[in-house]
């Protein structure tokens, strides 16, 4: 089975992955003209733009369920596994797909917010909805939902459980079995509550969790802040191959960086429309940009963060597949969150183990959480037609099951299983996105023009020609804010 997961694997990350999600991220920034340069301001203020409705959440608490998908043990493990075969190089890589990734995730999420739709009183959107709709592919969009369901709600989950319980068992000496019962209680109150309870918890754990993470490691990087411009040359000196040490694997640098890059920010994949979607707001492209945002907090500050507290402390092996150790400070440990462990420990002894036992424990429950909302999304998108109450319940047992065993299984079926459910998704979302780029950059043309006139921007589909947004044409009203009524955004 190992053997088997592990081949299947290696052929859905090919090489023709790694340049396509490249690619498209390089594609869509020259097409913004990157706008993840030019409306930095306006992403920040967006975030804090809208108001939640009886259908859709507010734009912050999208966002922080996007980021409860994006900011999970890959920015812990998955930097520290970037690093261990990819070498310091990695983690330029990391950045690049991450800079040009927020282009993609622009197209992605925008495109979310246009075909999105409303069934039992709550929006629903994603890459399903906006291959159906606008490319007009139903196969297509019923292959995505299926690969879906199978990837958020079967392969994904176990690599998060997996890690808390790896955390908890080597700071705590906490037992799996007892993690897993734990976890598996903890999450069955939560998404029995509906999108609005994860929500909720959401918007309230991200942002701590993510501050309280990037602090402890400015601290640790301040403290040994003379050793920062070496860490910095060593870094880019990795990637481009002009390090003595790891000048011959410049290959698995750019390949690990990437590969372990949209794992984390998750660029691309088709996972955060589906936040995206469910947020109310007057124009497409303020979710798009808002969600352009958060590939810059996952990556560029939290991932960052591992790196920097991994490498200015030395605590890292570098081994490449099927080569002998270039650099081995930590002995025969696994990659993984050990290494983020040591690193901690090293500047401040007797708290490492705890303080990335109870980051990762909330870091990965919550990607768990937004794992279960894709799945249930894509469902829903399933069961359009025909009501299967049934179903859902299935689904929650399921996603259940999978969180109990991964806290029990080996991490590298865990991780190999994770890779193929990202890896099938992104290859099938990349080619849908690409091929509806004109409709995507006519909403960041309109939302640009609007902004120009100094309108706060509202969405017409039917005056830029964009056909089956139904949502928009059929339902939305806009209702300017008043004293009485301080929400910009009211849907029918």
């Amino acid at each position: 089975m190992e053997s088997f997961v592990n081949w299947l694997n290696g052929i859905i990350w090919s090489q023709g992955l790694i340049y396509l999600c490249l690619g498209t991220g390089l594609f869509y920034s020259i097409a913004t003209r990157f706008l993840q340069l030019r409306h930095f301001k306006e992403m920040i203020k967006l975030m804090f733009d809208g108001k939640s409705s009886d259908s859709g959440v507010s734009s912050f608490q999208a966002l922080s369920m996007a980021l409860a998908g994006r900011v999970g043990t890959g920015n812990i493990a998955g930097v520290a596994t970037a690093i261990a075969y990819g070498g310091p190089g990695a983690v330029f890589w990391m950045w690049l797909i991450a800079f040009l990734g927020s282009g993609s995730a622009f197209v992605e999420a925008a495109l979310g917010q246009v075909y999105k739709t409303k069934q039992d009183g709550q929006f629903r959107g994603g890459p399903a909805y906006y291959i159906e709709k606008g490319l007009k592919i139903k196969w297509y969009a019923v292959l995505f939902a299926i690969v879906t369901v199978i990837a958020t709600g079967m392969l994904l989950p176990g690599v998060q459980a997996n890690s808390i319980a790896v955390g908890l068992d080597n700071a705590f000496g906490i037992s799996p079995t007892v993690t897993g019962i734990i976890l598996v209680v903890v999450l069955a109150s939560i998404i029995f509550g509906g999108v609005k309870r994860i929500a909720a918890v959401a918007q309230v754990i991200v942002p701590f969790m993510a501050l309280g993470y990037i602090l402890v490691a400015l601290l640790i990087v301040l403290l040994n802040i003379s050793q920062l411009p070496a860490v910095l040359s060593l870094i880019f000196a990795s990637a481009f191959g002009s390090d003595a040490a790891f000048g011959g694997i410049i290959g698995a640098a750019i390949a690990w960086g990437v590969k372990r890059g949209i794992y984390s920010n998750e660029a691309g994949q088709g996972t955060a429309p589906h936040a995206a979607a469910a947020a109310e707001v007057s124009h497409p492209a303020k979710q798009g940009l808002v969600q352009a945002f958060s590939v810059y907090v996952d990556t560029l500050f939290v991932c960052s963060a591992t790196a920097f507290m991994i490498l200015i402390t030395g605590m890292y092996n570098v081994t490449p597949e099927g080569a002998a150790p270039i650099v081995n400070n930590l002995g025969d440990m696994e990659p993984g969150p050990g290494y983020t462990q040591q690193a901690v420990e090293s500047t401040f002894p007797g708290f490492g183990a705890s303080f990335v036992a109870v980051s990762l424990l909330f870091f990965a429950f919550t990607t768990i959480m937004a794992y279960y909302y894709m799945a249930e999304t894509n469902l829903a998108y399933i069961n359009q037609k025909v009501k299967r109450v049934w179903s859902e319940y299935v689904l929650k047992t399921v996603i259940l099951a999978v969180v109990f065993y991964g806290s029990v299984k080996t991490a590298g079926v865990a991780w190999a299983l994770g890779d193929i459910g990202v890896g099938s998704m992104a290859w099938l979302n990349i080619i849908a996105i690409l091929l509806l780029t004109k409709p995507a950059l006519k909403v960041l043309k309109d939302y640009e023009s609007q902004k120009k006139e100094g309108k706060d921007p509202v969405f017409d589909p039917v005056k830029l020609g964009i056909k089956d947004a139904d949502f928009w044409e059929k339902e939305y009203k806009y209702v300017p804010p008043t004293e009485s009524n301080d929400s910009k955004t009211l849907s029918s």
